[in-house]
């Protein structure tokens, strides 16, 4: 079942970030996630065991589309494809690595912070993309000021969004959902506590 990067990113409206240090009792966290109504995550590659869980998640838990991030490069792009990774998600990009995804046709969300990345990629016939780091790149009043020349373009802002300020940015016209860290605080195990806080994700924005 493929899917196109958009179609993936408008099925919740926060799309958790996961660090995760061991592949031991993960079903438990998804189990959560998946209770708290969430659709998609993105498991970052920042540790050893990233490929591993996201080839034990995506084949145990077919309703969640299970992403991957800080995908950097195209060998990277090829080991997410490989371990079963539904779609790739990079902080920045590179001209090698967004034709790399289109060539593999593979959904891929490319990270950018300012209007010359933003055309680059629209060259490359991309429309969907990362905002990141969004608070530290310009926050909301930045993001506003994109949708004039780029009318038509969605984001998911990244980095600073928190329980606190995330109605705000999913409430901009051009933002289709926000990736955040505060649904799974790193080494959590109160499963309730990550449940309660995804069904308060899950219900943002309508």
């Amino acid at each position: 079942m493929h899917h196109s990067i958009k179609s993936i990113l408008s099925m919740s409206p926060v799309m958790p970030v996961l660090t995760i240090n061991k592949v031991e009792n993960i079903d438990y966290l998804f189990e959560a996630l998946i209770k708290g109504n969430l659709k998609t995550v993105e498991i970052t590659l920042r540790t050893d065991c990233a490929l591993q869980v996201i080839e034990v998640v995506s084949k145990k838990f077919s309703s969640l589309q299970v992403g991957a991030g800080t995908v950097l490069n195209e060998s990277d792009l090829q080991s997410v494809k490989d371990a079963g990774a539904s779609f790739a998600v990079s902080p920045g990009t590179t001209n090698e690595l967004a034709k790399k995804a289109i060539e593999m046709d593979y959904p891929f969300l490319p990270g950018v912070s300012n209007s010359s990345d933003i055309m680059k990629l629209l060259d490359l016939g991309y429309k969907s993309f990362k905002f990141f780091p969004a608070q530290a790149a310009g926050g909301i009043n930045y993001l506003k000021s994109l949708n004039g020349p780029f009318p038509g373009i969605l984001f998911c802002p990244t980095g600073g969004i928190n329980e606190e300020n995330a109605s705000q940015w999913i409430s901009q016209k051009n933002v289709i959902c926000v990736g955040g860290s505060w649904i799974v605080p790193s080494e959590a195990h109160n499963y309730k506590e990550i449940t309660r806080r995804a069904l308060s994700a899950s219900r943002l924005g309508n």
